[in-house]
C-alpha cells in the first residue's frame, strides 16, 4: 500500500499520536507517497464532471493537502484556483507543484469551516476529507458552500453506499473508527478521522437541505473504484 520511499511505521504512528494538524504536518513531505493522496487516475475520471477547459472563472478546492485535484481543477478555471488546507506543511509541499494554466493559483491556509466570500466561485472540490468533518459540522459545512457558489455553481465530490455488515468494509471502517475513538479518549488534542461519514444517503440529505439539486452517477468508475459514486451538487441559478 506505500512506496518504498513513503513513511515508516514509526513516522505513522507518531503522526497518529499527533493532533489534526501537527500530523498532517508531519506526514506532508511523504504524503503522496502513501495510499491516503487521491490517486491520479481517479481524478482523471472525475475531471470531465467539473466541467470543459475555461468553463468557469473561479474554482475552489477545498482541504486541499498537497494539492492533487488542483491539477483537474485549474484548467477549467480562467481567473483563479484556490486550494484550502489547516496545514501549512501541506500547502508547501503544494506550492511546489507546477501547474500551467490561464488561472491564478492561489494556496491559503485556513479552515473549511471558515466562512468563505458569498458567491465567489464556479466550481468547489472536496476530495478524501470528508471524514474530517464530523455530523455535527456536516450541514454548516454544505451551507458554507452553498454560500460561496455563484448561481449554478457547482460542487463536485465522491461518495460511497453504507455497506451492511456482511461486507468487510464495514468491519474495517468500524474497526478504524474505534481505534480513532480510543486515541482520542486518551491523549489531546484529538485527531479527528472516520470511516462513514459522508455516505451517499447522508451526503445527499445535508447537501439537499443547504439548498442544492444533487445529482448521483453510480457506476462511472472504473476499478477499482467502482463502489464510488460522483457526487455533483448544483446550486439553481436564480
Amino acid at each position: 500500500m506505500f512506496d518504498p520511499k513513503g513513511p515508516s511505521l514509526a513516522e505513522l504512528a507518531k503522526q497518529a499520536f499527533s493532533s489534526t494538524n501537527d500530523g498532517y504536518d508531519l506526514l506532508a513531505p511523504k504524503f503522496d507517497l502513501t495510499p491516503f493522496r487521491t490517486p491520479d487516475d481517479l481524478l482523471d475520471q472525475i475531471a470531465p464532471y467539473l466541467g470543459a477547459p475555461g468553463s468557469a472563472a473561479d474554482g475552489l478546492d477545498l482541504c486541499t493537502g498537497t494539492g492533487a485535484a488542483m491539477r483537474i481543477l485549474h484548467p477549467v478555471c480562467t481567473t483563479s484556483a484556490t486550494g484550502i488546507d489547516r496545514s501549512q506543511g501541506m500547502l508547501d509541499v503544494a506550492r511546489t507543484r507546477s501547474l500551467p494554466g490561464p488561472a491564478d493559483l492561489r494556496w491559503v491556509q485556513a479552515d473549511a469551516m471558515d466562512a468563505l466570500p458569498a458567491e465567489s466561485v464556479d466550481v468547489v472540490t472536496c476530495f478524501g476529507a470528508h471524514g474530517h468533518i464530523l455530523r455535527p459540522q456536516q450541514q454548516p459545512f454544505a451551507n458554507n458552500i452553498f454560500s460561496a457558489l455563484r448561481p449554478g455553481g457547482r460542487y463536485v465530490c465522491l461518495t460511497a453506499d453504507r455497506p451492511t455488515p456482511l461486507n468487510p468494509a464495514w468491519w474495517l471502517a468500524r474497526s478504524f473508527n474505534a481505534v480513532m475513538h480510543a486515541r482520542n479518549a486518551v491523549r489531546r488534542p484529538p485527531f479527528i478521522m472516520f470511516y462513514l461519514l459522508f455516505t451517499t444517503e447522508r451526503a445527499t440529505d445535508v447537501l439537499t437541505t443547504a439548498g442544492f439539486d444533487v445529482a448521483i452517477d453510480r457506476d462511472v468508475l472504473s476499478r477499482p473504484y467502482r463502489s464510488l459514486h460522483v457526487l455533483t451538487a448544483t446550486k439553481p441559478p436564480k
